[in-house]
């Protein structure tokens, strides 16, 4: 997937005026840590008004569960619950969380994201050192693997702060 289909389907999503954070890979890139990554996380806001606009961009978005040969979609329940709504949408991978962490909302982080600029859209994305406290948790190989690079950033991040301070 190309950098233009990340910006597709954060187009979409801020047009229809979704509620949400970037977390994941593509998080990390937007703090600077120079990874590659496949797909867009997102972490939503649960309310019945934020699901049905998410409904809409996802209705936009062609998106339906991609390991499901059937072409299901997320419905109201699915995007309401804390579960991952997993989705292939024409312009790539989409995960849609509804939580991140141990049941963490994007209420509880939304307090520690960074906004980036991209084009004309803006968006929230996971500030790098909660990022990391979210793969550390996950500790599934994949972060525990980016882990020494996210590391890396946020100091090479903090020592230019400090310099420019």
């Amino acid at each position: 997937m190309s950098h233009a289909d990340f910006l597709d389907i954060l187009r979409v999503l801020v047009r229809h005026e979704v509620e949400f954070v970037v977390v994941g890979g593509l998080s990390a890139v937007f703090n600077g840590a120079p990874i590659v990554t496949l797909d867009v996380d997102i972490l939503h806001r649960r309310t019945k008004e934020n699901v049905a606009r998410l409904l809409v961009a996802l209705s936009e978005l062609d998106a339906h569960y991609k390991h499901d040969p059937r072409r299901l979609r997320p419905t109201e329940s699915h995007l309401l619950g804390a579960g991952h709504q997993l989705l292939r949408t024409r312009f790539g991978e989409l995960d849609v969380l509804g939580t991140i962490d141990d049941d963490v909302t994007y209420e509880q982080v939304a307090e520690q994201t960074i906004e980036v600029e991209l084009q004309e859209l803006r968006v929230r994305a996971l500030a790098l050192s909660r990022l990391i406290q979210a793969k550390e948790f996950a500790g599934r190989p994949k972060d525990v693997a980016v882990l020494p690079v996210l590391r890396a950033t946020l100091a090479e991040v903090e020592k230019r702060s400090r310099t420019k301070g």
